[in-house]
């Protein structure tokens, strides 16, 4: 899945991508409120993580912007404000969740995933296709109750495939969610990836089956 955070604090915005790659999620920052603006109207996320106080442009500013153009992005908010109004000014934004600073790392990926998994409408951090079962909290996937050795790049595209089963999803969205965070990418790098995931569902002997649509993309069955 694939994030933007907007961060002023240089400090706090590295520690909390860290943080938020390790739990395998694709990160994409900015320290600055119109170019976090910029690339949450154009990029394709799955969350947004806003800190409220950013120069050029505040949280609330971009979160209004976004919502005149019908971008429904989910949106957690960052703060350092602790008042009633304040987080009801968030909430009456557009704003589906607000995190008042200091937190624990923790806390911030438990909500970090609840709000990825509302996106696909998915209440459980357990993923289940016939014997495969992908668990987003430890990022362990099973097949038939057996550990499936993946990579981290082939655990995201299970993961994505999974959440949305039954839609084709495109190289190029695949792309934008997976290898995001990569500076040189093979132009054969997720038929590749999707190629050793086939062979290891097959060799641990799933039902499932990963599908190719020639043209629009893949599809988990």
């Amino acid at each position: 899945m694939r994030l933007l955070l907007v961060e002023d604090s240089s400090r706090l915005r590295r520690s909390l991508t860290l943080g938020l790659k390790r739990a395998g999620y694709t990160v994409d920052e900015s320290g600055d409120g119109k170019e976090g603006f910029w690339k949450a109207e154009n990029g394709k996320y799955d969350l947004l993580v806003l800190d409220i106080m950013l120069p050029g442009m505040d949280g609330l500013e971009i979160l209004t912007a976004l919502r005149a153009k019908n971008i429904r992005t989910h949106v957690l908010f960052l703060t350092a404000r602790d008042t009633v109004e304040d987080r009801v000014k968030g909430l009456q934004a557009g704003a589906d969740d607000y995190l008042v600073k200091p937190f624990a790392l923790a806390e911030l990926l438990a909500r970090v995933q609840a709000l990825c998994r509302r996106s696909y409408d998915h209440k459980s951090s357990r993923l289940e296709v016939e014997d495969l079962v992908v668990e987003l909290n430890t990022l362990h996937a099973t097949v038939s109750g057996q550990t499936l050795k993946l990579l981290p790049r082939e655990f995201r595209i299970l993961q994505l495939l999974m959440l949305r089963r039954g839609q084709v999803i495109s190289r190029s969205e695949i792309e934008e969610h997976v290898y995001a965070d990569s500076q040189e990418l093979m132009s054969n790098a997720v038929e590749s990836a999707v190629s050793q995931l086939r062979k290891k569902l097959t060799q641990a002997g799933s039902t499932v089956q990963i599908q190719t649509k020639r043209g629009f993309g893949y599809l988990l069955t």
